[in-house]
């Protein structure tokens, strides 16, 4: 297992994009990425991930994520504040090979970051077995009274806060306030451990995370992820959102588990929606002259919008999928995201910089009766 782990994780450090991957393009293009949280689902954005930093005909200026997504962004954010390019590639493989089931983490990490990115409330092991059960009776508060929090101390491990707060990149965190039901952006200046552990404090797993006496739960109930900072945050007029949680489904949830992970889809792509139907209200305006589109503060931008998601694969894993956090599902999940970032760069490359990819019509539209 150890020496497979190996072999598959060299093999992406030095996987190339069709030929072109170390050919700087004479127009290299900025963009932003906006990552949604979706537990498991975030090994499928590590391989875009992968993907697009390995394209040097793209510069990412800025990144926004919630929970998962945070994780992701907070991973590229320090391989690119302490090595660029590759170092973040090797972070991101270093971080997913660590929570996977064949990883290196101390039994109650192990059991944190499984329930923390299983796809359904599914449990395969005595600790897991245990959380699941105790989770039902008792909330976080009662299980975990001394606050004790393994996933904060494995982030703080991959992550050096400090060169991520110097660095250039625009980075934005999304949390939820508890006391207010308002969404937090935790910009660059303002990251640390704490912030990415509210982003991703699922209120039946975790306790609420205090920042300056203020409690936080997962980001993806009111920004998952937000991309209205970017208008002020950089210079790049196109978004690329990496959305995990399948917007459609054909069949209807009959069990408690699929019913469970059918809200939750739901539930973690409407603060997306409603921003995208907002962007277009906006988008219609500047296109229609009643607002004048000009950059700074409390001025009118449009923005590109561009979508890679799991398509097929995600309407098939399911709750009754039965899939584990061990590294294979997490490479299987990496190498879909490669091959969806490479069919989006083969297609809309040309796209970028000049217009959006996504109908946001369609993809944030109302059903009238």
């Amino acid at each position: 297992m150890a020496s497979t782990l190996k072999s598959y994780l060299d093999g992406i450090a030095n996987w190339n994009v069709s030929g072109f991957a170390k050919q700087r393009a004479s127009g290299t293009k900025k963009i932003n990425l906006a990552l949604q949280g979706g537990g498991a689902h975030g090994a499928f954005t590590w391989g875009v991930l992968d993907h697009l930093l390995a394209d040097e005909r793209l510069e990412i200026v800025g990144i926004s994520g919630a929970s998962a997504g945070a994780i992701n962004a907070v991973m590229v954010a320090d391989g690119l504040a302490r090595g660029g390019r590759d170092e973040a590639r090797r972070r991101l493989a270093d971080f997913w090979r660590a929570a996977s089931a064949g990883g290196d983490l101390p039994p109650v990490q192990r059991a944190v970051a499984d329930r923390l990115f299983s796809l359904m409330p599914f449990a395969a092991t005595p600790l897991q077995n245990w959380f699941e059960a105790m989770s039902h009776y008792f909330s976080p508060y009662e299980l975990n009274p001394l606050n004790i929090n393994p996933l904060q101390d494995l982030i703080a491990r991959f992550v050096d806060f400090d060169a991520v707060r110097a660095s250039d990149l625009a980075l934005f965190v999304a949390a939820t306030n508890v006391h207010t039901g308002r969404l937090r952006i935790f910009s660059r200046d303002a990251i640390s451990a704490e912030a990415v552990m509210a982003s991703a404090a699922l209120p039946f797993l975790f306790r609420a995370v205090e920042i300056d006496g203020i409690p936080y739960w997962d980001g993806g109930y009111m920004g998952n992820p937000a991309i209205f900072p970017f208008l002020q945050g950089t210079e790049a007029d196109d978004v690329l959102v990496v959305q995990i949680n399948p917007v459609s489904r054909s069949t209807t949830p009959r069990t408690s588990s699929e019913i469970i992970n059918r809200l939750n889809e739901i539930t973690f792509n409407s603060a997306l929606i409603s921003e995208l139907r907002a962007m277009d209200f906006a988008n219609q305006l500047i296109d229609d002259g009643r607002l004048s589109r000009h950059a700074g503060r409390n001025q009118y931008r449009k923005l590109h919008i561009h979508r890679i998601h799991l398509g097929g694969l995600g309407t098939r894993l399911t709750a009754s999928s039965k899939m584990k956090t061990d590294f294979d599902f997490f490479a299987l999940l990496h190498r879909a995201g490669q091959r969806a970032a490479h069919r989006f760069l083969d297609r809309h490359f040309d796209a970028i910089g000049q217009q959006s990819t996504l109908d946001l019509g369609a993809a944030s539209g109302v059903e009238w009766a």
